[in-house]
């Protein structure tokens, strides 16, 4: 009699099992988990590259608690599928990728990911892994601000109006300071920096104020009395 062993397929990911301060050398760990089986919607993602978010660090803060399975966090991503569910009809294997995941599963920290087509896109060509990975939870929080909260006009009826992005420089207000420009708004930026004040510049800003500085002092030295709009992407509480 022959006997075969199936092996099962495995990956290699980084997880935690208890929520402990990041000096912690046991607060991440590298685990060797089953690959996941996609079900009839996802995309079986091998994964080329993925961003760190603030929604990273606070769902790893350190609290009570132990977590039975190793959990794994990471929702931005980019890379290629290969395979797909049964009920897939937007990609095939191959397709190269990216999208942020969803925070109710296990996220992309992993060599390979599950995530339904639905919330997936097609990886612009003139893209990086790397460069497209940085992209979708941030521009996703910049769009969502600018036209589904602060309901302004997308092809550009709100041209010339004034918009106030605090927190320039950071990952969701560069996104903005060129998704504002494509609505055709006027866009002031803060930012402290030299580098930071040019970085926006570069990025379309029209005007950029140090929000060290009283940012009503810093508007009446460019001649702004009163904008349309402020989108606050820095310190919520200050301001």
């Amino acid at each position: 009699m022959v006997r075969l062993r199936v092996m099962k397929e495995t990956m290699k990911a980084v997880a935690l099992t208890r929520y402990l301060p990041i000096s912690d050398p046991e607060s991440l760990q590298d685990f060797e988990l089953p690959k996941p089986i996609p079900g009839k919607r996802d995309l079986l993602v091998r994964i080329e590259a993925v961003s760190v978010n603030p929604v990273d660090v606070k769902v790893r803060a350190p609290k009570p608690g132990f977590e039975a399975e190793p959990k794994i966090l990471g929702w931005d991503a980019a890379g290629v599928v290969e395979r797909i569910g049964s009920d897939v009809t937007l990609f095939q294997p191959g397709d190269e990728i990216y999208y942020a995941g969803s925070i109710t599963r296990p996220g992309t920290n992993s060599e390979y990911h599950l995530v339904d087509e639905r919330i997936a896109g097609k990886k612009p060509a003139s893209l990086s892994f790397a460069e497209a990975a940085a992209l979708p939870l941030t521009t996703i929080m910049a769009w969502e601000t600018f036209f589904e909260r602060l309901h302004i006009d997308r092809p550009g009826g709100d041209a010339g109006k004034l918009l106030l992005i605090i927190g320039g420089p950071g990952g969701v207000g560069s996104i903005g300071i060129q998704i504002a420009k494509l609505a055709e708004l006027r866009v002031i930026a803060t930012a402290s920096r030299n580098e930071t004040q040019q970085w926006c510049k570069d990025l379309g800003a029209d005007h950029v104020i140090n929000h060290r500085n009283s940012l009503k002092t810093e508007l009446d030295k460019i001649g702004v009395g009163q904008v349309d709009y402020i989108a606050n992407f820095a310190n919520t509480d200050l301001y």
